[in-house]
């Protein structure tokens, strides 16, 4: 009973702080437009999120082994809350920018703490329920971020911002309250960027394009949105749908990955995003409807790419080696997700809001070549690790997921 309140604890932390997250760049793309911020800075808060998203990746382990899980966590919910309350005490697109790192910082650091708590806590016979769940936590707490924007959206500034750092305080308490004993530090993952290249270029170059995919469309999207004509409310609905798009395809993508040459898998799936950015460009004229369904379509294809990237370079790893390799798909991840909404988000000021898809088209052309000519290169693997849903959360993730890896 105890393992079970303390799961509980680490998943309603992880749910609260999904919640208040999720909203946040949305809501600074909106808020920014209509404070007068230029396309250009809305970009440059996006990427500042992963900036701060990359540190605390890298600082929070070392944290946890300093001052332990509880401390650690309440220090990054304490620089997330201040994120969030600093924004409507000064409206300046430089000030957010900082303020949005020191978010980034949270939500790394407070995931890295919820997962090594987690990888402490499981055993052989509750780790596939408990998994189960954490995924189910990951992708609801999205879905439900994105369909609070428009609600929030049409609230003054300052309660918007307020009900965030509610929810982001509010996800301290769960882990704050557990009687369950901390469990022992885990050494941080040694980060080593070149083992990533070394086990799998194709690997990297998928995980680049899915950071191009997915950070663009979460943080410059809003403004997409906004400039094919949907109102606030329906902008939430637009960016949910991408993610339950995501969230539907990870079922059929898994089942393909296991049975066929995952190199093709990543090549179609990226022939099928090429597709569904030229059909998101056109829906643009098609109403509302056209547009959210578009938009699901585009998650669908897009969003396993970073799954199936990933198990594909797990392919040629030992168990030993998992932990450092997933830190060091994460690293190229967090980079690709730095440069993506300030790159977008100016292409957009220049070219119009369909220069975003025409860029993750690019994006996705390229990796249809690099994997065409992979090929010719090496041979697939005979045996071959199984298919895992890999969230984007921390550089520790890995510890969760070596286990399913090795069955």
């Amino acid at each position: 009973m105890r393992l079970l309140l303390s799961f509980a604890a680490l998943f309603l932390s992880a749910l609260l702080l999904q919640l208040s997250s999720g909203g946040v760049g949305p809501l600074d793309a909106l808020t920014g437009l209509d404070q007068g911020f230029t396309r250009g800075e809305v970009g440059v808060l996006g990427s500042m999120h992963f900036l701060g998203f990359f540190i605390g990746c890298w600082w929070a382990p070392r944290l946890m082994g300093d001052v332990g899980h509880s401390r650690a966590f309440a220090v990054f919910t304490s620089m997330g809350a201040i994120g969030l309350a600093g924004h409507i005490l000064i409206i300046d697109a430089t000030v957010w920018a900082f303020l949005r790192i020191g978010s980034g910082i949270c939500i790394a650091g407070c995931y890295t703490v919820i997962e090594s708590w987690l990888q402490a806590k499981v055993t052989n016979e509750n780790r596939g329920r408990a998994m189960g769940t954490y995924r189910v936590v990951d992708m609801g707490g999205s879905l439900v971020a994105q369909l609070m924007i428009g609600s929030l959206a049409s609230l003054e500034t300052y309660v918007a911002y307020n009900l965030l750092t509610i929810l982001c305080c509010a996800s301290l308490l769960p882990l704050a309250l557990t009687r369950v004993p901390q469990p022992e530090t885990p050494s941080a993952p040694r980060l080593r960027p070149g083992l990533a290249w070394h086990m799998s270029p194709l690997a990297v170059v998928g995980v680049l394009v899915a950071a191009l995919s997915s950070a663009s469309f979460r943080m410059v999207g809003p403004i997409y949105g906004q400039e094919v004509g949907l109102a606030a409310s329906q902008i939430g609905l637009f960016l949910a749908a991408f993610v339950a798009g995501g969230a539907i395809a990870q079922y059929p993508t898994g089942w393909l990955a296991d049975k066929y040459d995952r190199r093709w898998v990543l090549v179609w799936l990226s022939v099928a995003s090429v597709v569904s950015c030229a059909v998101t460009v056109a829906s643009a004229g098609m109403g509302t409807a056209g547009i959210m369904a578009a938009a699901a379509f585009f998650g669908f294809t897009t969003f396993p790419v970073y799954s199936v990237a990933a198990s594909h370079a797990h392919d040629f790893a030992t168990s030993d080696q998992r932990v450092e390799l997933s830190a060091a798909l994460m690293f190229f991840y967090a980079a690709g997700a730095i440069a993506a909404p300030w790159a977008t988000s100016r292409l957009i000021d220049a070219f119009g809001p369909g220069a975003l898809f025409y860029f993750i088209s690019a994006g996705h052309v390229a990796l249809v070549v690099y994997g065409l000519s992979r090929m010719k290169v090496r041979d697939t693997p005979e045996d071959r690790t199984p298919y895992v849903y890999a969230p984007r959360t921390s550089f520790t993730i890995g510890r969760l997921l070596r286990r399913a890896r090795d069955r």
